[in-house]
């Protein structure tokens, strides 16, 4: 997927810019777990008044360097103790929570643009969310999801298998949105469309902010 980033990356980043900086700005907070962090965009919308650490989950290690220089341009270091880059999947749960010291540790769990490519993704984020996320917590998540519209929805799952291997498994049609919804780990949530979004969009974005149920 580096080889995507290099030519895509920025511009994918700045497309979204003003829905990153109204879902992920005013409400990240804590220790921020990025899933999927590509080459850091992310750090980019955090605030070190209210952001206490940046942990960027990629497993692509040729992504590394561009989320380092990231991050410590930012003002994450690793010297510093509030970056840290977790080489693995999303679905390698055992991992994360190992380098994390202990379960429970994120207070805001970020996914942009990746549930749509992570294997097994509703029990990938059923055990993200469940074991990684404190009580409190929160996801903010960003994704392009299953149209409601069946003609769309028709398209989308008709171009999944060549987008998917063209994308690096990139899926078109998961209805991410509901998955999160039907988590049965949360006190309070919303969903919404990104302004202006057409249901025809083949690309069609929904934004979410969950909050975990304490315990």
């Amino acid at each position: 997927m580096s080889h995507l980033w290099i030519p895509f990356g920025d511009g994918i980043d700045e497309n979204a810019r003003p829905v990153k900086e109204n879902l992920i700005t005013p409400n990240a907070r804590g220790v921020v777990l990025d899933i999927g962090a590509g080459h850091g965009h992310t750090v980019n919308y955090l605030s070190l008044d209210t952001v206490t650490k940046y942990i960027a989950l990629e497993p692509n290690q040729l992504m590394h360097a561009e989320i380092r220089a990231r991050a410590n341009a930012a003002g994450f270091t690793e010297e510093s103790d509030t970056f840290q880059i977790l080489p693995y999947g999303a679905e390698d749960v055992a991992s994360i929570v190992s380098s994390l010291g202990r379960p429970d540790a994120v207070d805001t769990f970020i996914s942009v643009l990746t549930l749509c490519s992570i294997p097994n993704p509703e029990d990938t984020l059923a055990a993200l969310v469940e074991l990684v996320l404190k009580p409190g917590g929160q996801l903010l998540f960003y994704e392009h999801v299953l149209s409601p519209r069946d003609d769309v929805a028709w398209w989308q799952r008709f171009w999944t298998p060549l987008w998917s291997s063209v994308f690096d498994g990139c899926c078109l049609d998961r209805p991410t949105h509901i998955y999160v919804k039907r988590l049965d780990l949360w006190s309070s949530g919303e969903v919404w469309v990104g302004e202006g979004e057409s249901e025809e969009n083949m690309l069609w974005h929904q934004l979410g902010k969950f909050v975990k149920r304490s315990m």
